[in-house]
């Protein structure tokens, strides 16, 4: 049996064993986002650090749990705080938590996280719909062995993310009053920030945000049949572009303010989901 796949089967026989919650939608917060846990009819919880072999979180601001629960009428597993690829973990454990959450019964995967504005259009604050992605100095999770039992060898990955689930999302702002737009996002490495020089080039690339995550999880769930979107908290202007230093703690202080118009953008487009299934 392929080690990853090995890997994942064990951690998924042990959640097995403390959930019993069946979600329907994984939801991914990112970096400040994850107080949008506490607006959920929680059922259930989940450390990282309860299943061995998985990857815990070391980023400040990211908990380390699976929360289960209601947003609305969804049943949906929650993930507060991610692993990264910068924090030493190979890019199939970045991974592992998506391909848990397709095990536990989830159908659609929803991605936030907070970015670095590129697109001079952008401000901080604003909120950026994925439409697509494009990954820089960072492996695709499908390089080894393919995992047969999740996915083909070759997956198409000419709609990541899903136009079906993005027009549920728009039309979520859009009953909101939320202001929405609409870019490419670019992952990194990291952990450093990216260089003026590197953010003028990402920009003649296509990029419109850019940041250290989504972009790999993205393609492990569409691998494995999972409907993606995706939604960016532009928490600062990127190198060259603010001239400001950059800092975790702005990223984190910008998340915090957006939070409450993020909650009502990402409550109602789960509600908008649900009604598609």
């Amino acid at each position: 049996m392929n080690e990853s796949y090995k890997k994942l089967m064990k951690c998924f026989e042990q959640a097995e064993k403390k959930i019993s919650f069946k979600p329907e939608l994984a939801l991914v917060l990112g970096s400040g986002l994850g107080d949008f846990c506490e607006t959920l009819d929680i059922k259930e919880t989940l450390e990282y650090a309860q299943i061995d072999g998985f990857p815990k979180s070391t980023v400040a601001g990211h908990k380390g749990r699976f929360v289960f629960g209601y947003c609305g009428e969804t049943p949906i597993v929650c993930m507060q705080g991610r692993v990264h690829y910068y924090e030493g973990y190979s890019v199939s454990d970045v991974v592992l938590p998506t391909r848990l959450m397709k095990l536990m019964g989830a159908k659609t995967l929803f991605l936030t996280n907070a970015a670095g504005g590129i697109n001079p259009a952008f401000k901080a604050g604003d909120f950026m719909l994925i439409c697509d992605h494009i990954l820089y100095n960072v492996p695709s999770p499908l390089i080894g062995e393919n995992i047969e039992e999740l996915g083909v060898r070759f997956p198409d990955m000419s709609e990541v993310y899903s136009k079906i689930l993005r027009s549920a999302v728009e039309e979520a702002a859009a009953e909101e009053g939320v202001p929405l737009k609409s870019g490419v996002y670019i992952q990194t490495s990291g952990p450093n920030y990216e260089t003026p020089a590197e953010i003028r080039a990402f920009g003649r690339m296509g990029a419109d945000a850019v940041g250290m995550s989504t972009g790999v999880e993205a393609i492990a769930a569409r691998h494995c049949g999972m409907k993606v979107c995706g939604i960016s908290c532009i928490s600062n202007l990127a190198a060259g572009i603010s001239p400001e230093k950059l800092s975790h703690k702005e990223v984190q202080e910008t998340a915090d303010k957006a939070a409450p118009m993020f909650r009502k953008l990402v409550t109602k487009a789960i509600d908008n989901i649900h009604t598609l299934n």
